[in-house]
């Protein structure tokens, strides 16, 4: 994320874009490894500068003027120094996908719960910034203001280099659009990452909002995205195989013809940003249940037309290779008992 030769790693894993094979790069281990099968995906994540071949051909003007261009980014914003950091903050390396999940005892569902409930109110809040006329930038600044003057730290803030406080990611970006100079237009669509680090633990949810008057299609696929997010979680339960997640979501996304991202994926998440259980969104045959106490987030990306990203010059914009719409929505929940609790919503 850094520089175009450094690793780095945002809840994403790259799949049949690598290479000839359409299958997902955790299947690369040997069968019945698979610690081997995480560690083979964390190293190829780290070779995408060198194997995705198509990277920043889409941050360089072409013939449609609606689409997507990089705009100035500004400086990095500070943190007060009472502010808990995460530890990947000032350590020279790079943080991967943490081996074994995050399971909690009472106070760490309590920080969790937490966690949540401030990004969810982060995120609420700016879903009210959208408007036709404002910068992605100055929603990172009112963002990161909001989350330090609660005490916490803006988790994407120098995760691997990333520069800014929250992911912007409008119309055919897929996700991980860093703010910049560029003003929201009538029609957009806009997806807003929030992730806070408070006292210890990580709280992580997006949603995609309309700016002004959004036609029909974007608004269906919007709408369809919620539907599959909210899909997933109500199959969560302790016991339950994680890779339903990713056939519900199928399954839904089909029924109206959007295609589903396979890159990008959920993840295990707590007093870790990244950990697992990988969560893929589509159909697979991945191994591993769900635990009683676990967290994890689910954040299904749909697409109008191609689900296949393009990786812009700044190592991390994600935008669809035809310029199709996509949106997102993501909540971070908690393992139950009786299903499953949405620790992102006010």
């Amino acid at each position: 994320m850094a520089t175009p030769s450094s690793p780095r790693l945002l809840s994403s894993f790259l799949g049949d874009r690598l290479g000839v094979s359409s299958r997902p790069l955790l299947h690369r281990a040997a069968p019945g490894s698979r610690r081997a099968a995480y560690q083979a995906t964390r190293t190829l994540c780290n070779l995408v500068d060198i194997l995705f071949n198509r990277r920043g051909q889409s941050d360089k003007p072409g013939d449609n003027p609606r689409r997507l261009q990089p705009g100035k980014v500004s400086p990095r914003l500070s943190i007060p120094n009472h502010i808990q950091r995460p530890p990947y903050v000032n350590s020279r390396q790079i943080p991967g996908m943490t081996n074994g999940t995050e399971i909690h005892d009472e106070r760490g569902i309590e920080c969790m719960r937490a966690s949540g409930k401030l990004a969810a109110q982060v995120l609420k809040f700016a879903g009210t910034l959208v408007k036709p006329g404002i910068t992605t930038d100055e929603i990172d600044k009112a963002v990161h203001q909001m989350i330090v003057e609660n005490g916490a730290y803006p988790s994407p803030l120098g995760y691997c280099g990333f520069p800014k406080s929250v992911c912007t990611s409008v119309n055919e970006c897929i996700c991980h659009g860093i703010p910049d100079s560029r003003p929201l237009e009538d029609g957009d669509i806009i997806n807003i990452d929030v992730t806070v680090y408070l006292n210890g633990y990580h709280g992580d949810t997006s949603s995609t909002f309309l700016c002004g008057d959004v036609d029909d299609e974007a608004k269906k696929l919007v709408q369809v995205t919620r539907e599959c997010l909210d899909k997933a979680i109500s199959i969560c339960a302790p016991g339950v195989e994680i890779k339903h997640i990713g056939r519900t979501i199928q399954d839904h996304a089909d029924k109206f013809k959007f295609g589903v991202v396979r890159q990008f994926v959920g993840h295990g998440v707590g007093e870790v940003f990244h950990a697992e259980p990988v969560v893929l969104h589509f159909r697979n045959n991945e191994r591993g249940r769900m635990t009683l106490n676990q967290t994890f987030t689910i954040e299904p990306m749909l697409t109008v037309g191609s689900i296949n990203p393009i990786i812009w010059s700044d190592d991390w914009t994600a935008v669809t290779e035809d310029g199709s719409l996509s949106a997102q929505f993501e909540h971070t929940i908690l393992i139950k008992e009786d299903g499953a609790e949405i620790l992102t919503q006010c």
